[in-house]
């Protein structure tokens, strides 16, 4: 594996890379880093493709921008664009998780001449809303806490975070997971009170994460001990401007070939829209639930997850 800084779109973007051959560019989610794709990487070296995983904007190793404006997705399409040009690649297959699957579904649809094929993990097409995100999460929400909009407020979310980033992450990655006890995902996101802070009602995991090692977990915690998380949550605070400033996201349909994963209890695709899917991806090819799998899908089942990528990628050589 190969790490160094390329200058794209006015900053640096640290990216670890494995292998020869046709591009793939891997973007992770929050709260993550490119370390989410170190399953991925060598297996796809090892199937002849040169995989490309990021550290986004904001986060670890890459440029951190002070201003939130600085993270809206016209931003963060522009970087993979400028990566694509850094790398002097004319197209490259995308693979995106959590918010980076959202970049890809933005980057298939603003710049679909660069990106041919499409995989993404956990987080499906979605529609534009008829109003901006924050107001009808507002209406759909009520009394209850929502954590797109408990991370609107700068500051709040960052001092929760930030007071202890080891018990933070492994609260996270263990609240969301396949390992946590079914329907506390659902709850977090859909039932508790308006007032309630993020982690306050997550347990302890009962066991470690056979996933997530100790050496994995330090690795995360130690760059955002460095980096905070402001930059990482800017991308949320940047929502309502997306909104209004890409009135074609949403609304464009994605005609190139498109794998889909998720996993059976993933809280991002419990409530998908799936007549989205069906009108806006024509050439979706197949949608793969995994059993027992929660929303860190590559991390938690990397082996079937390397095997569809490969299988679909190998189409695109």
């Amino acid at each position: 594996m190969r790490h160094r800084k390329l200058h794209a779109n006015g900053i640096d973007v640290h990216v670890a890379e494995a292998g020869d051959g046709p591009p793939v560019i891997l973007l992770h989610g929050f709260p993550e880093l490119w370390y989410s794709w170190r399953h991925q990487l060598p297996a796809l070296a090892a199937s002849g493709f040169h995989a490309i995983a990021p550290d986004l904007r904001g986060y670890g190793q890459s440029a951190i921008p002070p201003d939130v404006e600085a993270y809206g997705m016209r931003a963060m399409v522009d970087d993979v664009v400028s990566l694509l040009d850094a790398l002097d690649e004319p197209t490259a297959a995308l693979v995106g998780h959590d918010w980076g699957a959202q970049i890809a579904w933005a980057c298939a649809q603003l710049v679909p001449e660069r990106f041919p094929a499409l995989a993404a993990l956990s987080v499906p097409y979605h529609r534009r809303t008829p109003a901006p995100m924050t107001q009808d999460l507002r209406r759909w929400a009520g009394d209850r806490f929502n954590w797109l909009l408990y991370f609107q407020t700068p500051g709040v979310a960052e001092a929760e975070l930030q007071a202890d980033v080891e018990r933070s992450m492994r609260l996270i990655s263990y609240a969301l997971s396949g390992d946590a006890p079914d329907g506390l995902a659902v709850r977090l996101l859909t039932g508790l009170p308006a007032g309630s802070r993020l982690l306050d009602p997550i347990p302890e995991p009962v066991r470690p994460l056979s996933w997530l090692t100790d050496s994995d977990l330090s690795y995360y915690v130690e760059e955002f001990r460095r980096t905070g998380f402001t930059g990482a949550l800017s991308r949320y605070r940047n929502v309502d401007r997306d909104w209004q400033e890409l009135p074609a996201l949403g609304a464009t349909p994605v005609r190139q070939p498109v794998l889909f994963v998720t996993g059976e209890m993933d809280t991002a695709t419990r409530f998908m829209d799936t007549d989205a899917m069906r009108q806006y991806v024509p050439k979706l090819r197949d949608s793969v639930v995994l059993p027992g799998c929660g929303h860190w899908i590559q991390q938690e089942r990397p082996t079937e997850v390397n095997a569809l990528l490969i299988d679909f990628l190998s189409g695109y050589k």
